[in-house]
């Protein structure tokens, strides 16, 4: 009953894993209970363990606070009951700023309170494609501007992705079905490692549960197999910091599930998860309902970025337009529209919105090899613009923005920006403060330029504009 692989160190939000060795006969993924309350002082944290196959079990916690902690296992099994030990919590690297969470209503934070700015994109089935393209990937991640990866947890079948998985989560197969009781281990080993890979490129995983595009069942479980897949993901899973829980993908075309069942997903999650992770649902047309307690920000897909102020009004909470079409050239109304187009809808939901957008990408490929579905290398034009907007929100003063006038966002009274998108003033009054004095720079989304103004300015200010669409003002006080 010794436990194996146990590290006597730990980072603050990093994992600790104690591994046991235990029962093997009938369905240890049915018949076993294994868990361990781990403890600092007067505070218990209760974690789910799972079973990992070949007589292994497993526990994994994510410590929030720094030093010594204490665990004991329980189980129903003599052989996984009382399992006892200590360590120790030190401080987190560098690049280790903890699990995000909701910031000052709209906008989101990591744990140790650095500002988390959105720049997400969708690579759905990725982590699906054998370890050749999947590597390729994480190599075109490493430079691209993106820090939230969409995707999903089961395959996919849909246009241009229709090829097999590797591997599959349950023992079975589709030709003689799945047994639902009893998980595939190795396919969730690779789900882990791949979450791993994007934590150590700093990118959080939204890990899609449901979706409706499905050959092989996955879609139309039964609601135990359903509530017993999530409980086991979770309990694998949620010990990494870089998780988001999204509940499904276009949930409303899932017509074997009503409003009750995602109602009680969000509750299952909400009820395994000891780290509470963020919680979101996609909708294809009709929105789920965002005001409901256990949905911590709207995943919205929807294509006219105007309207993300009243949703955020709506809901009074993060909006993440995460779907608002790709830049690509596919057939679908959805896959092609141009780089320009999604760099503008990122500006006006970002910075008009007050909310955040995410990217995706539909190019047409020989082999069916579209970064929105299977990932691979990027085409398009407009990561670098996102890049730009990236770098434009990293310098602005943290916690997020705030919506203020027709144009723009601001943070209090030090930082302003502003964007026109396709309209093309020549002229535009600034409203400042007028015992203070700003800098004033014009911004080009398209060519990545910030033009200084030249002079400062302060109260009512009328501001010179070159007569052309997509740009913006940086207006910061001095």
């Amino acid at each position: 009953m010794s436990p194996q692989n146990r590290p006597q160190q730990v980072e603050r939000w990093g994992i600790f894993e104690l591994s046991l060795d235990g029962p093997t006969e009938d369905n240890p993924f049915l018949d076993v209970k294994f868990s361990a309350h781990f403890s600092q002082g007067h505070r218990t944290i209760a974690v789910d363990g799972f079973y990992d196959g070949e007589g292994v079990y497993r526990v994994r916690f994510m410590p929030d606070v720094e030093g010594a902690w204490r665990y004991v296992t329980h189980s129903n099994r003599p052989e996984l009951e009382g399992a006892a030990g200590e360590f120790t919590v030190v401080a987190p690297g560098p690049e280790n700023h903890g699990p995000i969470s909701v910031h000052s209503t709209y906008h989101f934070a990591y744990a140790d309170g650095t500002p988390y700015h959105q720049i997400g994109t969708t690579c759905y089935v990725w982590n699906h494609q054998g370890d050749e393209l999947e590597e390729q990937t994480l190599a075109t991640l490493k430079t691209a501007p993106f820090n939230k990866m969409r995707m999903c947890v089961f395959p996919k079948h849909y246009l241009y992705n229709e090829n097999e998985p590797p591997s599959y989560p349950f023992e079975g197969s589709r030709a003689e079905g799945w047994e639902t009781t009893r998980f595939n281990p190795a396919y969730f080993r690779h789900l882990e490692q791949r979450v791993g890979d994007l934590q150590a490129l700093g990118i959080e995983a939204d890990l899609i549960l449901f979706h409706p595009y499905d050959r092989w069942g996955f879609a139309t479980m039964d609601a135990e197999s359903d509530d017993r897949y999530l409980r086991y993901l979770v309990a694998r899973l949620a010990a990494y910091r870089n998780i988001w829980w999204s509940m499904a993908n276009e949930y409303d075309l899932m017509k074997n599930k009503e409003m009750s069942d995602w109602d009680r997903f969000f509750r299952v999650v909400q009820e395994s998860d000891p780290y509470q992770h963020l919680r979101s649902i996609h909708n294809c047309r009709p929105f789920y309902d965002h005001n409901k307690p256990w949905v911590t920000h709207a995943s919205v897909q929807h294509s006219d970025l105007e309207r993300v102020r009243e949703w955020r009004t709506t809901y009074q909470k993060p909006v993440v337009v995460d779907e608002c079409c790709y830049e690509g050239n596919v057939e679908r109304a959805w896959g092609n529209i141009s780089a320009q187009e999604m760099v503008h809808r990122f500006w006006l939901g970002t910075v008009i919105g007050g909310g955040y957008v995410g990217h995706g990408e539909t190019y047409l490929h020989q082999e069916d090899i579209l970064w929105w579905a299977k990932g691979g290398v990027l085409h398009g034009k407009s990561p670098a613009r996102i890049a730009f907007l990236r770098r434009i929100l990293e310098d602005s003063p943290p916690q997020g923005l705030e919506p203020v006038d027709r144009f723009g966002t601001a943070k209090g009274t030090d930082f302003y920006l502003y964007y026109f998108g396709v309209r093309q003033p020549g002229e535009y009054t600034l409203k400042l403060p007028s015992d203070r004095h700003y800098t004033v720079e014009i911004i080009d989304t398209w060519h990545m330029t910030l033009t200084p103004l030249g002079e400062t300015v302060s109260g009512e200010a009328l501001v010179k504009l070159p007569s052309k669409p997509y740009l913006g003002l940086r207006v910061r006080a001095i």
